[in-house]
C-alpha cells in the first residue's frame, strides 16, 4: 500500500525530501496551504527558519490546519521542524505546535559556519547514519514518554513520541533515505 506524505513547501530541502520519500516508497505532495492536506496520511516539517516558517504557516492559514492534521496523524520534523515541534524551546515564550514532550535548543551547534556531519547510531533505524547538521538545534531534555533515537556529543538529536518522529539534522541532504523510510514505515502502520 502507498501512503500519500505532504512535505511542507515553505522553506527548507523540499525537494530533497520529496525524493527521499518517493525513493522509499511514498507518494508525495508538496503543501503550500491548507487544501494540499488533503488525504495526506502524514506530514514532513522541513528545515528552514523556525520563527520565519511559523509566520509564514500563520499567513497562509497552515497553523491550525496542522496542528489538527497532528491530532490524528504522523509528522516529521526535520532541524526548524523539530523546533516547531517541541512543547519547549529555550528563549521562546510558549511553543509553536507544541506536539513533543520536548525542551529545545536552537543554533545550538553554531552558526552556518559551523555546519558539520558526524557518524550517527539511530536506534531502530541505522548503525551508521551520516547526520548533516547545518544551524542544528539539539533536545535538552526529553519527557519519560519519548524514545530517544540519537544522541551526539551527549545531546539528544532525533527522538520519536508516537506518530511524532524529530531530528535535529537534515537527512535529506545525504543519499541515504532510511530516516524517510522510517517515517514510511510510521505513516503505514498509523492507516
Amino acid at each position: 500500500m502507498s501512503v500519500k506524505i505532504g512535505v511542507l513547501a515553505l522553506q527548507g530541502a523540499v525537494s530533497e525530501h520529496v525524493r527521499a520519500l518517493e525513493l522509499s516508497g511514498a507518494n508525495v505532495v508538496t503543501v503550500k496551504d491548507v487544501r494540499d492536506l488533503d488525504g495526506v496520511d502524514g506530514l514532513v516539517l522541513p528545515g528552514g527558519e523556525s520563527t520565519m516558517m511559523r509566520r509564514l504557516m500563520d499567513r497562509y492559514g497552515l497553523f491550525e490546519a496542522i496542528k489538527l492534521f497532528a491530532d490524528q496523524k504522523p509528522v516529521f520534523g526535520t532541524c526548524a521542524g523539530l523546533i516547531l515541534m517541541a512543547k519547549q524551546i529555550e528563549g521562546r515564550q510558549g511553543p509553536h505546535l507544541g506536539l513533543l514532550d520536548i525542551d529545545v535548543k536552537r543554533n545550538a551547534f553554531g552558526k552556518q559556519v559551523d555546519s558539520f556531519e558526524a557518524d550517527l547510531e539511530i536506534k531502530g533505524i541505522s548503525e551508521s547514519y551520516n547526520g548533516v547538521f547545518i544551524r542544528a538545534p539539539y533536545i535538552k531534555s526529553a519527557e519519560e514518554n519519548v524514545d530517544v533515537l540519537a544522541t551526539f556529543e551527549g545531546h539528544i538529536v532525533a527522538c520519536r513520541e508516537g506518530r511524532f518522529l524529530a531530528c535535529a539534522f537534515h537527512p535529506e541532504l545525504t543519499d541515504d533515505p532510511a530516516m524517510h523510510s522510517y517515517f514510511v514505515h510510521m505513516v503505514e502502520e498509523s492507516i
